[in-house]
């Protein structure tokens, strides 16, 4: 018997045919939305590692905290995937994930930026150590946080395919734009880390238990909330969608074709069931492509996670457990990890422009992944020389008594960081388009497109 599922929906004799493209300037509102994304995203991956241990959590346990972002990927955003799919809210099926996504996220940052002020009144001592009740707020918040990027993240790529339809060009200019806008949230979200006074224009943020680091950091979740409330708002409003029609109490019922000929029969399933079939009639240049990306992840996920720790600890050779010289050291690090990142953004904001003319002068979007892919190995293959050269130049001023460890890294030292950070833009522009494109492209090829199961 030859196994072949087809996942057909009893509701698609009720689904209208799928309109043209709509006009570029949907496109464009629906991607504004990953610059709010983007924005929490870069406060996290620059600012809450240092935070954490400023809570008084060790920093060879900040990692289990970050489980949360492949924990909550793997569960949330299939599930969040399959109810969107089959949603029959006259609001739409994309637009009621997007909303609440952006609603979970809003309570995620008010949670991370008040974590230590909630951690004072539920018991914390003001002494510097460990702060359980803060730490259980801020790590409540930041799974949050995970859960809701994951909820908000998923639907609108969707929705983007829904926009572009079976057009693969559009498809790309599609997701290079989302790109882009997720640059522009990177950028904005890194240059305000970087600004240490930023508490001073919101002074209130200021407190007993919130010190001058953790005030610049809730100064920032709070433009968090404004920033992404509002590019959401005017998304979901000005871009409406056809609510799909569905037949009642059948809306999540789905049948599954096995076999072909005389041997085809008819089987209702449901959601696991589905997932389990989806995965087992996968096309192999999917499984490829799933195998690339995860691959590729596992390169960016360590340098996103720890890029401004690794310039505090390892680049400024300071500590966040260590004297007050070691302190001062170490945020100067960040503050520069964090300028990088700047430098980071703006590269891939002008590659993500750059996407589609890349792909035609190179002759295919697979080249260009190749392309970015061997960049992320060059700059990870620096991260190493870098860090040579950083402790080469404390061991040369400790022989020659200008105080060690306890100096800044020469200038080439810095350079060459905030050259790193910049050279990384361009594979992570490729990253977040072009397999995501890629996989619309092969799932249309097979007749499963995002926009049409």
């Amino acid at each position: 018997m030859v196994y072949q599922p087809q996942i057909q929906y009893p509701y698609e004799q009720f689904f209208e045919e799928k309109e043209q493209p709509s006009p570029l300037k949907k496109a464009i509102l629906v991607a504004s939305i990953a610059a709010g994304v983007q924005y929490g995203w870069a406060l996290q991956l620059s600012l809450l590692t240092p935070y954490v241990q400023l809570l008084g959590v060790p920093h060879k346990w900040a990692a289990f905290i970050w489980l949360c972002g492949p924990v909550s990927g793997l569960l949330v955003q299939p599930t969040v995937g399959y109810y969107s799919d089959r949603c029959t809210s006259r609001f739409g099926r994309r637009r009621p994930f997007i909303v609440t996504g952006a609603m979970l996220i809003v309570a995620a940052v008010v949670l991370i930026g008040f974590a230590a002020d909630i951690g004072k009144v539920l018991g914390d001592s003001l002494e510097k150590g460990k702060k359980p009740a803060s730490v259980t707020i801020f790590v409540l918040g930041f799974w949050l946080l995970d859960i809701g990027n994951n909820t908000l993240q998923g639907p609108c790529r969707a929705f983007l395919a829904d926009i572009s339809g079976n057009d693969e060009a559009m498809l790309r200019i599609s997701n290079a734009i989302f790109a882009f806008f997720m640059a522009i949230g990177n950028l904005i979200g890194y240059g305000l880390g970087s600004y240490s006074n930023l508490y001073k224009i919101f002074p209130f943020t200021k407190t007993e238990a919130c010190d001058e680091h953790c005030a610049n950091l809730k100064a920032c979740f709070l433009f968090s909330v404004f920033m992404l409330t509002t590019i959401t708002a005017f998304a979901v409003t000005l871009v409406g969608e056809k609510p799909l029609m569905a037949p009642t109490g059948r809306e999540n019922v789905a049948i599954v074709i096995i076999g072909d000929g005389d041997d085809e029969r008819v089987v209702a399933t449901g959601f696991f069931e589905q997932i389990v079939l989806a995965l087992k009639s996968l096309s192999k240049p999917m499984w490829i492509l799933l195998f690339l990306t995860s691959l590729n992840w596992v390169g960016w996920f360590p340098f996103l996670l720890y890029d401004t720790d690794w310039m505090g600890k390892e680049v400024y050779g300071g500590s966040v457990e260590g004297t007050a010289e070691e302190i001062e050291l170490y945020y100067e690090g960040v503050s520069t990890g964090a300028l990088g990142l700047v430098w980071y953004v703006l590269t891939l904001g002008i590659t993500s422009l750059a996407i589609e003319p890349l792909v035609q002068v190179l002759g295919g979007v697979k080249q260009v992944w190749s392309l970015g892919n061997f960049l992320l190995a060059v700059g990870m293959a620096m991260t190493v020389v870098i860090t040579s050269m950083a402790d080469q130049a404390r061991n040369v001023a400790a022989v020659a008594g200008n105080g060690g460890s306890f100096v800044l890294p020469p200038s080439e030292v810095r350079r060459a960081s905030l050259c790193l950070f910049a050279l990384l833009g361009i594979p992570q522009a490729v990253t977040y388009s072009l397999p995501f494109a890629l996989t619309s492209i092969i799932s249309n090829s097979v007749g499963a497109g995002q926009g049409n199961d």
